[in-house]
């Protein structure tokens, strides 16, 4: 019977090391800028200004796209994420994927929209209306400010903060 235990082998096999049994998986979580595009120093203070900011992002688009925009402290943007891009009529939402960004972003606050490309109408439906809440009540839950909602098509926005929301 040949045991050499400073090589490993017992029998003449060498027996794999034991593992660690309390040894975690290490992650490092980032949040990588796509372009070096500078955003404006001026605050968001109406959903007049945020929707002539953000609607260029949907221009010329065939589907529904949803997108967070972080603010600081004094509401100037700090970024913008593409959450989810759907299909002419909806968009799957999850309120994981609206945060992720927000929290590496370091956001105080922050604005969500999505556009209508089917046409002029901006009426949000049950759905939006469902989320919004939802998406309220995450962001209070988190410290992270929800302060508008817009839904908006080429000509015209719908703010759910203009027409008295949450309590809608």
């Amino acid at each position: 019977m040949a045991i050499h235990s400073s090589q490993g082998l017992l029998n003449g096999i060498r027996q794999p090391k034991p593992r660690n049994e309390y040894g975690l998986p290490r992650y490092r979580v980032t949040l990588i800028r796509d372009n070096r595009v500078v955003p404006p120093s001026s605050p968001l203070t109406t959903s007049v200004a945020a929707a002539a900011m953000l609607r260029p992002l949907f221009a010329g688009l065939d589907r529904e796209q949803f997108l967070v925009c972080g603010l600081d402290a004094k509401h100037c943007i700090i970024g913008v994420n593409i959450v989810s891009i759907g299909s002419l009529t909806l968009t799957i939402v999850h309120p994981r994927e609206v945060f992720k960004p927000l929290i590496l972003m370091n956001a105080a606050a922050w604005i969500c929209a999505h556009n209508h490309p089917s046409g002029g109408d901006v009426t949000p439906s049950q759905e939006d209306r469902v989320l919004t809440n939802r998406l309220k009540q995450g962001a209070d839950l988190l410290g992270i400010r929800l302060l508008d909602h817009l839904i908006l098509t080429d000509e015209h926005c719908y703010s759910f903060a203009d027409q008295g929301w949450p309590g809608e």
